[in-house]
Formats: C-alpha cells, structure tokens, sequence
C-alpha cells in the first residue's frame, strides 16, 4: 500500500508562529520570562493540537507535557529556554530576509519546536507524546529525570534541537562539569611567605595533572576553563580554585576522566584539594541513533529530498539523557540553519515546511504496531 505522506504546512504559518515564539524572550536563568513563555507555547501546542498541556513545575521551573495515552508512544523532546538575555529583541528582533529568518533562539531552538507541533498535527497519529523544558541551556538541572522519567515510557525519542549543516545529530560527547577547590594557607608575601602553603601554586601544579587527562586520539578533551585565586596582592593565597569542562565520546572515557578526578592529591604539604560536581549529561552513543537514522533517510527519500548523513557533534542536549538510558534516540531533527549560540543565528524558511515533514513522516512509520520492522 502506498503510504499517504504528510501534508506540506504553508511557510506563512510556520513562520509567524516561530516569529511569536522568537519574539517571547525566555532567557533560561530570569524565571518569570520563561514561565511567560512557557504560557506562550501552552497555547500555541492548544493552537495547532487543540488540547493544552500540562505545566509541571519543578523547584519554580515550568516544564509542558502533553501525554497521547499511548502505553509507548514516541516521545518528541524539545525545550523553550535560550541563552539569550532579556532585553535581546529590542536591537535584533525577529526578520525574514529571502529564505532565512532570524532572531535571538529562532535556530536553538525555536523554529524546531514549531515544526514539532505541526508535525504532530499532519502526522494524523496517536501515540506520540511532547515534553517542552525550560532549563535545557543551563544542564536540566529539574527537568533531567522527568525527561528520563518520560523516555522510558517511549519506544523512541525524537530530539526537535537543530541540525548540524541539515543533518541529524547521531552521537554527541558527554558532559560532565567540575569544581577543583585548593585550600592552602595564608600568609604575608614580603615578611613570612615561607609560613603559607600557596594555593595558586598548588592549583597551577593541577592544572598541568588536569590537563594531560585528555585523550586526543580517543576525542577526550579535559578543559580548565574558569579560575581564580588570592585576596590581595601581597598576601599568600589561601585558596583557588578551576572551573573544568570534560567531554568525551563514550560513558567509559566519561568514567576514566571522573576516577583520575577523584584520585587527584596535593603537591604541596598543608594543601588540601576538594572536587565539586561530576558527570552532566552521559554520551549519546552512536547505537542508539543507528536505526533511527536509516529510517530518516529512508522518510526523506519518500518525501523527495536527500537527507545528509548523521553528524557527530560536541555539544550535549536532552538527548543525552534519552540514550543514556538505553532508549533509541536521533537528535538534530529541528530547523536548517545556522549560528546557536551566536549573534544573527539564522534559519532557512524553505526547509522548515521540509524538516515539518520529515519529523511528521518518522512519527507515522514509528506509530505504526503492524510494520515492526520499522520500529528500532
């Protein structure tokens, strides 16, 4: 039987919705900008799916879920915080130049949390469920075990975040994030600098330690990032400390780098090193994308267009946290474009009514109980 493909969403009503959402600024550290958008994108989810979802609050945060019934339905993941602070839309407010769209957060990632719903709408299925965060950008420090909590429910996760150059993101490095405390002694540094234990010194000893933990080969990267050190110029410090980025491609190079961490000892007598934090978000490793991916590629060929093959990037996402815990997971499936992160991110407006479909497609194929053949 030949598959009755998703229907093609006009550009006009993609984009004024995306451009309603731009224009909501949600900072992901000023509370009350968020939770206004997150009222926000409540009613545009009642707008295209005629049902609103619920709000969940989490130590002050709101999260949206909006569940289909389905005792394994496909969940879509996606979040409405940005980096960008309040006040950003008053110099770069959303605009269509062409084909391409921009806008603080129209690339991350709210252009892909609009073809989400549209895709859900022109799918024509049940069983898929959506969960909306608010803290994606800062490490999901509340929303990491409601989306752990709701990926084990799911038979897939579809992540909604932005591709990379218009493909999937099939694996993603780890994340963990760590605080390296030195305590020494103070002491003055003209009459007695022999009576302290200097902590700057200390820490500058660790930091060479931390930095030969990195395994270029293996993709590893251990990074010192922020540090600080001291009170006054002529006093010894007494403390200091780093701030460390640790990325790494598989959950057993995570946990090489965090045990090395922890077994980490003092160079000078009388210093004590304390570490703080650990692993963010595991890898997303590429067997849980493997299946997924073929099937995209497959769905995009149905729908005309070629899908470029999956990509493998540094940033963690939500993602991670679906494949961590062993639930087929493909990322990257939002908008075509370019710049997260970065001042005149962008989209491409042609491509968001494509990515709508491809998205719709996979919800159809993975939905469907009689061809099991297609479900990871």
């Amino acid at each position: 039987m030949t598959a009755v493909l998703p229907a093609r969403v006009p550009d006009g009503e993609l984009l004024a919705q995306v451009e309603r959402l731009v224009m909501t600024e949600s900072p992901s550290e000023d509370l009350a900008l968020t939770r206004a958008c997150a009222g926000v994108v409540g009613g545009l989810v009642s707008e295209v799916l005629g049902e609103r979802p619920q709000e969940l609050d989490v130590d002050g945060r709101p999260h949206l879920l909006l569940r289909s019934g389905a005792e394994r339905p496909v969940l879509l993941l996606a979040h409405l915080d940005t980096v960008w602070p309040a006040g950003t839309t008053a110099d770069w407010p959303f605009s269509v130049a062409g084909d391409t769209a921009t806008g603080p957060g129209v690339f991350d990632m709210k252009a892909g949390l609009v073809q989400g719903l549209h895709a859900v709408r022109t799918a024509g299925v049940a069983g898929v469920d959506l969960l909306v965060t608010s803290d994606e950008e800062i490490g999901s420090p509340t929303s990491r075990s409601l989306i752990e909590r709701e990926a084990r429910r799911a038979r897939a996760v579809l992540v909604l975040e932005p591709s990379a150059d218009g493909a999937p993101k099939t694996a993603r490095k780890g994340v963990s994030m760590y605080r390296l405390l030195v305590t020494g002694r103070a002491s003055h540094a003209g009459l007695e600098p022999e009576a302290g234990v200097n902590a700057l010194v200390e820490l500058a000893a660790q930091v060479a330690a931390l930095a030969a933990l990195g395994d270029p080969a293996a993709g590893t990267t251990v990074t010192p990032t922020v540090a600080r050190a001291g009170t006054t110029t002529n006093t010894v410090p007494a403390t200091a400390e780093t701030a460390l980025d640790v990325r790494a491609w598989t959950a057993a190079e995570q946990q090489r780098v965090d045990d090395a961490l922890r077994a980490l000892t003092p160079t000078l007598d009388g210093a004590a090193l304390q570490l703080l934090g650990g692993v963010n978000r595991p890898p997303l490793e590429a067997a849980a994308s493997t299946a997924l991916m073929a099937l995209a590629a497959r769905c995009a060929a149905e729908l005309g267009f070629a899908l470029p093959d999956g990509r493998a990037v540094g940033g963690g996402s939500d993602g991670n946290f679906t494949a961590g815990i062993g639930v087929p997971t493909l990322d990257g499936l939002g908008a075509v474009g370019a710049g997260a992160h970065a001042r005149g991110e962008r989209v491409s407006v042609p491509a968001l009514a494509e990515r709508t479909a491809l998205v719709a497609r996979l919800l159809q194929v993975l939905t469907n109980d009689d061809a099991q053949e297609d479900t990871p």
